[in-house]
């Protein structure tokens, strides 16, 4: 804990970005309480709320290759900013969208608001290593993901809360507002934040947003420790995704807890996930690169055998634990992991790599969260539960066979990423 508030109290334009992540995530929820909420209100229709779903992830998936592009190419900190203030837009127009008529316009405003978010998600991952040292750069990365996963605990409840109190107009107003600030927040980082490429004076002036994509999944192809790094989050994804699905289901239909028990799964898949990334920040200094790829494969075995433990367990008190057990060996895999993309990704192509990695993941949660759900009528809920697990622990015996193969040589660091080691990255003005 004293490591990250170290990291707030030096660095200025981390502390700038961490609090418009802090706001603007816990704004997000309030938004999707309150449009599923709605939906369901105005249809009382589970299909409806899965289209609801569906409109957010393809627009989305659609986004992220053009993202990754623009990201490389032009200045991250302003397509933020757009990004932000774009958002802002959207979220004040589902105001119009609460009368049971205009049910179709939560579609599409839902469509353009995830459609903007690769813009700003994949940027905040690709200019973090340009706003901090590489000494810090372990501890920030840690910082934002265990943000992300305790905010989606605060913002669920507060926005369960807000549009219970005060209505739906209430919620989406207090979304539009945290966008206002993340881009209040966003504009204040100080430094260059457009990547450093050398280009020919052609291609400045057009851009070719596929052959640039292409570009960087041969870059991704190239580097076999961020090409694997990619597979194992789509490996995740296959039964993560429908883990999703899972945790209402259990709470309904296995333990027979209600709403508050579903309550009760998420909060402890939250806590799990931060105790697991606290671990996972203070064991990544006491790793040697060969202790780190033997630690990968232990917690995704723990993890899909821990998820396979809680879809069997009778008793709801150990059905608790593992599967908080099974997110905390999720949090230790995707902070380790994360650190290491960050740190051995070329500043010319980090937009690119982290909005395929977005778009890969959500894809393939997509998949798996339907194929849960169809299943879910046909299939009982424990052995989909198992199934879920299985299919995450396969990622491990990739990432063995991959480490056995010699497929995992450790990378060197981009030149890029030395050089920015050496610059004012606090966030104070330079001469």
């Amino acid at each position: 804990m004293a490591g990250f508030g170290k990291l707030l109290a030096r660095n200025r334009n981390y502390r700038n970005l961490w609090l418009g992540q802090v706001v603007s995530e816990i704004g997000d929820h309030f938004n999707t309480i309150a449009v599923f909420s709605l939906v369901l209100q105005n249809t009382n229709s589970g299909f409806a709320v899965s289209g609801v779903m569906l409109a957010r992830a393809i627009p989305m998936l659609l986004a992220g290759p053009l993202a990754g592009v623009s990201l490389d190419r032009f200045d991250r900190r302003k397509l933020m900013l757009w990004s932000d203030l774009f958002r802002a837009a959207i979220a004040i127009l589902f105001m119009f969208a609460i009368p049971a008529d205009r049910t179709w316009l939560v579609y599409l405003l839902s469509a353009l608001l995830m459609g903007a978010s690769p813009f700003f998600t994949s940027g905040r991952s690709a200019i973090l290593p340009a706003i901090v040292t590489q000494e810090e750069l372990h501890t920030a990365n840690t910082m934002t993901q265990t943000t992300q996963w305790t905010t989606t605990a605060i913002g669920s409840f507060l926005g369960g809360t807000s549009a219970a109190l005060y209505g739906y107009e209430a919620a989406f107003f207090l979304n539009a507002l945290s966008f206002l600030f993340s881009a209040w927040s966003v504009s204040q980082l100080c430094g260059e934040f457009t990547t450093r490429r050398e280009v020919s004076l052609q291609e400045t002036k057009v851009m070719k947003p596929w052959h640039e994509y292409v570009e960087g999944l041969r870059y991704i192809r190239s580097i076999p420790l961020v090409f694997a790094l990619m597979m194992v989050g789509v490996g995740w994804a296959g039964g993560g995704g429908a883990a999703q699905v899972l945790f209402s289901l259990f709470g309904e239909r296995v333990f027979h807890r209600g709403a508050a028990g579903i309550g009760e799964l998420w909060g402890v898949a939250g806590l799990g996930l931060v105790v697991g990334g606290f671990f996972g920040h203070r064991i990544m200094a006491r790793l040697s690169y060969t202790a780190y790829k033997r630690t990968i494969a232990i917690v995704y075995l723990l993890h899909g055998a821990a998820y396979v433990l809680f879809s069997l367990m009778t008793s709801y008190g150990w059905a608790l634990f593992f599967l908080a057990l099974s997110r905390a060996a999720v949090a230790v895999s995707s902070v380790l992991n994360m650190t290491l993309l960050l740190r051995h990704t070329s500043d010319e192509y980090r937009g690119r790599v982290f909005a395929t990695l977005e778009t890969l993941v959500w894809g393939v949660m997509m998949l798996s969260m339907t194929g849960a759900g169809l299943a879910s009528d046909r299939v009982e809920t424990r052995w989909i539960g198992v199934g879920s697990g299985l299919l995450s622990s396969l990622t491990a015996f990739y990432w063995m066979w991959a480490n056995a193969t010699d497929r995992l040589p450790e990378p060197s660091i981009p030149k890029h990423t030395i050089e920015e080691a050496d610059v004012e990255v606090h966030g104070e003005p330079t001469a």
